[in-house]
């Protein structure tokens, strides 16, 4: 069988991704558990122009860097044709695969997060 790739923005103009690697894994909250899709679970920050980055969690940060990946990524979405004409062509399957984005680099987060604490005001409570 035989599968069609398409890329209709050019070799050199796909669109970068990239992965965010993370050690251990992330729990999401019970209440959460059906509102998954576009859920922000912190925040990405590259500061200035170094290949360092820090992702923010609620008041844990970590820090990772830029990695590259020994060999690139495809991301794919599989377009489904209704009609027979040349788009599809040669397709037996009657989908193709468009190609959306290309993957070279991953973030890699290795090191234990940090605790963000602000600096508080001790609040003296007379004793008895």
């Amino acid at each position: 069988m035989q599968i069609r790739i398409k890329c209709g923005c050019g070799a050199e103009s796909c669109r970068e991704w990239a992965i965010i690697e993370l050690q251990g894994f992330v729990e999401v909250q019970p209440s959460f558990q059906d509102r998954l899709q576009n859920l922000v679970i912190g925040e990405l920050c590259r500061p200035s122009s170094q290949e360092s980055y820090t992702f923010t969690v609620g008041y844990h940060e970590l820090t990772g860097s830029k990695v590259p990946l020994k060999k690139p990524l495809l991301v794919l979405k599989k377009v489904k044709c209704m009609d027979v004409d040349q788009s599809c062509e040669g397709s037996s399957a009657g989908t193709d695969l468009e190609v959306v984005g290309i993957i070279r680099h991953r973030i890699l987060f290795n090191t234990r997060p940090q605790a963000l604490i602000s600096s508080t005001s001790k609040l003296l409570l007379p004793l008895s």
